[in-house]
């Protein structure tokens, strides 16, 4: 055990739920650390459902190509606690050290003094601690759950707010209303500051447009202020101040298109830096966010799947996100026709159905695994008949790579492709078997 994980150990002790939304832990426990919250770069705030991490990194590879050091806040991790806390730095930035996050997870902890607090807040405290303590031109910040009254909601005037797609999702938290969940989102959004928002269902932007007007704030809007599209291979971005032709993005699949449009918005709404039209070019061709739409070309787990097969990782696991990952992959077999083979792990507080709905006449066959080391990870039994209950061909394994033997002896021809989906946790422990991990 390290020492980051015997200091998270003790700090889940301190609050017997994972998750309870509030701000009033997280504001004491801020104040008792001297309001490292108002000693923070310039800071872009990122809610939503999905796209938000992708978001977040179109917006740091470009920022960082216009030479600005960028902080990053991002959840959950994928290996390791570090992956959550990026350190601005000339050129790119890096993870924190296990060393430089100890000392700051410490801090908060002998600042709250034995106090109730959840460990996402306490976290949350410690990268205000580590982004205060190094200098950086701009810190982007991710929501970890919801917006109004999710821990990093304590910053009073970001330089711009950020709303990537809502759905439904985290209803034991956020409730089923899909406008409900919206403006739990959009309490990010603050008095005359600029939001920036993606294509939204009817109710969600309604939703998002009442509480920027009761914030005063202007609104840019995906589809009615600015576009961003494929066109002959090529990112095409349009807004009132012009057209930027760029590369594809390095991220794959179309509604990538869509996610690194929401970050070029939020730099050009937005007055502080400069941005050249290189370090677009740049930051879009150079993204890379793991477990999404990840093509794993090697590692021990790719070595188990059949000869001239393609192994793809995605941590999706709602609906909104079955439904991208599913119209990727429907990309590709117009391009190049293989079978899908799925290999699917999810949580029993997600939307299997919903989720597995989008690949029905997509895949060839799904493989049920248990998500390592999760207590609410969905039996396999029960997320195989789920999958059979609405048309697709399904069977269960005790793990990934019994998973993988299953698919060789399906003996396709072609190879297939093979999709491993349905939740982050898997997809992390994905990476960590595959000895590929993020960097």
């Amino acid at each position: 055990m390290t020492n980051i994980d015997s200091i998270l150990e003790r700090l889940t002790a301190l609050h017997p739920k994972r998750i309870d939304l509030s701000l009033g832990r997280v504001e004491r426990l801020l104040a008792a650390l001297g309001s490292p919250e108002k000693k923070l770069p310039p800071v872009i705030h990122v809610a939503g459902t999905n796209g938000k991490g992708s978001t977040v990194t179109f917006l740091r590879t470009i920022m960082e190509a216009a030479g600005l050091r960028v902080h990053t806040y991002t959840s959950p991790h994928l290996v390791r606690f570090n992956e959550r806390f990026r350190l601005g730095e000339e050129g790119e930035g890096k993870l924190v050290s296990d060393e430089a996050l100890a000392a700051a997870m410490e801090d908060c902890e002998r600042a709250n003094a034995g106090a109730p607090i959840t460990v996402f807040e306490i976290t949350t405290a410690a990268g205000m601690l580590l982004f205060s303590r190094n200098p950086a031109d701009v810190l982007v910040l991710e929501v970890g759950l919801g917006g109004r009254l999710d821990a990093t909601n304590v910053i009073d005037a970001p330089l711009a707010s950020v709303i990537t797609r809502v759905s439904i999702d985290h209803i034991d938290f956020l409730g089923n209303s899909l406008a409900g969940i919206a403006a739990e989102k959009a309490g990010i959004i603050k008095r005359n500051t600029p939001v920036i928002v993606a294509a939204q269902q009817r109710d969600a932007l309604a939703a998002i447009e009442r509480q920027a007007a009761r914030m005063s704030a202007p609104m840019r809007i995906a589809g009615e202020d600015f576009t961003a599209t494929e066109e002959r291979g090529r990112l095409v971005y349009q807004d009132d101040n012009g057209l930027l032709d760029l590369p594809p993005p390095r991220l794959y699949g179309r509604h990538q298109y869509e996610n690194a449009g929401l970050a070029i918005a939020t730099l050009r709404v937005q007055d502080r830096f400069r941005i050249p039209h290189a370090a677009y070019e740049t930051g879009i061709a150079r993204a890379e966010w793991p477990a999404r739409m990840n093509r794993l070309t090697h590692g021990a787990l790719v070595d188990l799947a059949p000869a001239g097969s393609e192994v793809w990782l995605d941590g999706g696991h709602n609906p909104d996100g079955g439904r991208a990952i599913a119209a990727t992959f429907a990309d590709l077999e117009e391009r190049v026709s293989r079978p899908l083979v799925m290999i699917c792990g999810m949580l029993t507080s997600k939307d299997c159905e919903g989720f597995l709905r989008n690949f029905t006449g997509l895949a060839r066959r799904m493989i049920a695994i248990p998500v390592p080391g999760v207590e609410k990870s969905m039996s396999t039994e029960a997320l195989a008949d789920c999958a059979r209950g609405i048309g697709l061909s399904a069977t269960s394994r005790d793990n990934i790579a019994e998973a993988f033997d299953a698919v060789r002896k399906l003996d396709l021809d072609p190879p297939p492709r093979v999709l491993i989906t349905g939740s982050l946790y898997l997809a992390g422990e994905v990476l960590k078997q595959n000895g590929t991990l993020p960097q």
